[in-house]
């Protein structure tokens, strides 16, 4: 997508605008996910943090979930809004907290080898297991593979 989209709380504390990578949103069935957003984490890849623009950004928060991620969200209204590697080298924003996230095509479910049995999506989708998605990102990462 070449248009910068924006988004933001629930509150309206936090006011953003992200350019995406394309327009799919992935959803994150891990637990940590599934914790921290109450469901199901719906995200669109943005790129780096340093590609959105955000207004009211004393307001984040940052959780440290792990050695590689980072959980941003709204210190105010508690919104989630960002997931992204502590290195800063990508960005996934909440498909939802953009103001139309309906301009985002639903094609990839993540860490479905962690997804609870009592839900599923009708969409057709690609499906990886947490051992593919950091094969991926590996696979980004590694220089010998552009």
């Amino acid at each position: 997508m070449s248009d910068r989209l924006s988004g933001g709380c629930l509150c309206g504390s936090v006011r953003f605008s992200a350019r995406p990578e394309n327009g799919e949103m992935a959803v994150c069935h891990c637990s940590m996910c599934r914790h921290w957003s109450g469901g199901a984490f719906m995200a669109v890849s943005c790129g780096t943090m340093d590609s959105i623009e955000v207004k009211g950004e004393d307001t984040l928060g940052v959780y440290k979930s792990s050695d590689y991620g980072e959980r941003v969200f709204c210190a105010k209204c508690g919104s989630n809004l960002m997931w992204r590697m502590a290195d800063g080298s990508h960005t996934s924003v909440a498909a939802q907290a953009f103001d139309d996230p309906s301009a985002f095509k639903f094609t990839t479910e993540i860490f479905v080898d962690e997804q609870p049995a009592n839900y599923a999506f009708a969409n057709d989708t690609r499906k990886m297991t947490g051992p593919e998605v950091f094969a991926l990102f590996a696979q980004q990462q590694d220089p010998q593979h552009g």
